[in-house]
């Protein structure tokens, strides 16, 4: 039995961690490979072009190749081996302080046209304790920017604690089904311009938005995992009990 233990990198430097820490967020450029990225979308696509696509990737026929892929990483080993790349799992260890480990996955086509999410924190919707959850949103592009729907961001608004959230009010912009964070002025977001490979880490209650997909021919296509440190619980949340580690 190996039980042979290797610790993560240590990517980030102090600066670095004081960015985050004061601003809720951190952009990694060129966190991933094209070629890696390539890869990974190339894989995406062939799941559901299978004559028989499997359960868990099934949508409408028209959908096939636009609506997003919920929790990848649970069914297929290529999800996981990203959701487990090397430097995110370093930088979320000095981060955290402790080794991460991932509850949710998604891959988003967001075609033109696509609405966006409109301004959230993500403990609303996955609350953990102790709270400790980071995502780390890759762009699958070669540039995300405003007309294609990139994030938009609140600087520092994680130490603001979790805040009401009530119905969307912009449908035209955002989807209707979500819904968004009350009481502070979302109009101070600044977005966050990305190129293939970028890693963008933030805080569950960083305040943070997408637009909508204005571009004509543009797809803006990423891939977001959700992490807890590895003695921390979701809770209420029975779907995403399930912790996979990064090791």
């Amino acid at each position: 039995m190996n039980t042979t233990y290797t610790a993560p990198l240590t990517p980030l430097t102090d600066e670095q961690i004081a960015f985050f820490r004061e601003n809720g967020y951190l952009l990694w450029k060129k966190g991933m490979s094209s070629d890696l990225i390539d890869a990974f979308n190339g894989h995406i696509y062939d799941i559901r072009n299978q004559p028989q696509v499997p359960e868990w990737a099934a949508c409408e026929e028209s959908k096939k190749y636009s609506l997003r892929l919920f929790n990848p990483h649970k069914h297929d080993s290529m999800s996981r081996q990203l959701m487990k790349h090397a430097l995110v799992r370093g930088a979320l260890a000095q981060l955290m302080g402790k080794e991460a480990v991932c509850v949710q996955s998604m891959y988003f086509y967001k075609e033109p046209g696509s609405p966006g999410q409109a301004a959230h924190q993500d403990y609303y919707y996955i609350k953990n304790d102790p709270m400790t959850m980071i995502a780390a949103w890759t762009a699958m592009e070669e540039q995300i920017d405003v007309e294609n729907g990139c994030l938009w961001v609140m600087p520092g608004t994680h130490r603001l604690g979790l805040l009401p959230h009530g119905s969307v009010k912009n449908i035209e912009e955002h989807e209707p089904w979500t819904e968004e964070t009350e009481g502070v002025d979302t109009s101070k977001q600044i977005p966050v311009v990305m190129e293939k490979g970028d890693i963008l880490f933030f805080s569950e209650l960083l305040i943070h938005s997408s637009g909508k997909n204005r571009s004509k021919d543009r797809w803006r296509r990423s891939y977001v995992c959700h992490y807890i440190r590895e003695d921390s619980h979701v809770l209420h949340r029975e779907d995403l009990r399930q912790k996979y580690p990064l090791y």
